[in-house]
């Protein structure tokens, strides 16, 4: 049985906007330094995290601006509301990720060929400062990556940078240690590497939500054998079970009323709204009713004939 389905209510949204704001600017300074400081060194791990930060405070401008969008009540234009400004804001991040990654990539195999001098010192006292920055701003977004899919790609971002710096700070440390310029490129490829596995992981959630795909944690045969389970319900066809956006599912279906019940359709309606409900924790559910007489003939269980 599903969970979690209202727990976004506890947030007090303008409270999460200042933490959004907040982090924002704090990034977008910090990806300044990195960059000035990236030059200088003549590294290209940092020149890498400083990408990465900026793409942190894009993310975070872009989760702001979805959540904003989000709260907007249904109307005409979408009658369905706004609420998936967050699953496609969630898309945008996770997919700048992946470009960010394959870009990281093509660089450090560049810098094999062609190595040149890093300033270890100058690189490990600048991502010792974006580290403890990255940190604090996971901090403000954590509570709130819990409760939406458009927070929590936002927070993976600043992980992700958190773990850059860690691998920036141990690349100046080996520069300084053994002279190993190697590590630069070497490093640059791991933080690429974390970036496209975590991104990849997680993207294909946010697909499915707007494919409409069913809830991972719903099976359409166990929901669908509920509905046939209660009484005057002889049978169920072209269903729909979705995803409306990340907390709220949704089922659409034709019901099939037995012979002799029809006077009471709407009680039986009422009854499968209410055990699907229970069961199964879908909110939004949508019924056309049929007498057995006349159902439909040689309709797909799941889906609609096209």
């Amino acid at each position: 049985m599903p969970h979690g389905h209202h727990h976004h209510h506890h947030v007090d949204p303008k409270a999460g906007d200042a933490r959004l704001f907040g982090a924002v600017a704090v990034n977008v300074g910090l990806t300044v330094v990195q960059v000035i400081g990236g030059v200088l060194s003549g590294s290209l791990a940092m020149i890498a995290d400083a990408l990465h930060n900026f793409s942190d405070a894009m993310s975070l401008v872009i989760a702001w601006a979805a959540r904003k969008i989000a709260r907007r009540p249904a109307d005409a234009e979408m009658s369905f509301g706004y609420a998936r400004a967050e699953v496609v804001a969630a898309l945008i991040n996770y997919t700048t990720l992946i470009v960010i990654g394959l870009y990281l990539l093509y660089e450090a195999v560049l810098r094999f060929f062609a190595p040149e001098p890093v300033d270890g010192w100058l690189v490990v006292i600048i991502a010792a400062v974006a580290l403890a920055v990255d940190l604090g701003t996971a901090a403000l977004t954590y509570t709130m990556s819990k409760e939406s899919v458009n927070i929590r790609a936002a927070f993976q971002h600043n992980l992700a940078d958190a773990m850059g710096s860690v691998a920036v700070i141990v690349a100046g440390a080996a520069v300084i240690w053994f002279g190993w310029v190697w590590v630069d490129p070497v490093v640059t490829l791991l933080i690429a590497g974390y970036i496209l596995w975590m991104a990849l992981s997680e993207i294909g959630g946010v697909i499915r939500i707007l494919m409409l795909g069913r809830p991972p944690d719903l099976q359409p045969a166990e929901v669908l054998t509920t509905v046939r389970g209660i009484d005057g319900v002889t049978g169920v066809h072209n269903a729909h079970l979705w995803q409306v956006d990340e907390h709220h599912s949704a089922l659409q279906a034709h019901l099939v009323i037995a012979e002799g019940h029809w006077a009471e359709a709407d009680a039986i309606k009422a009854r499968v709204k209410a055990r699907v409900g229970l069961a199964h924790g879908i909110k939004h559910l949508s019924f056309e009713l049929e007498c057995a007489r006349h159902a439909c003939t040689d309709a797909p269980e799941i889906g609609t004939i096209v």
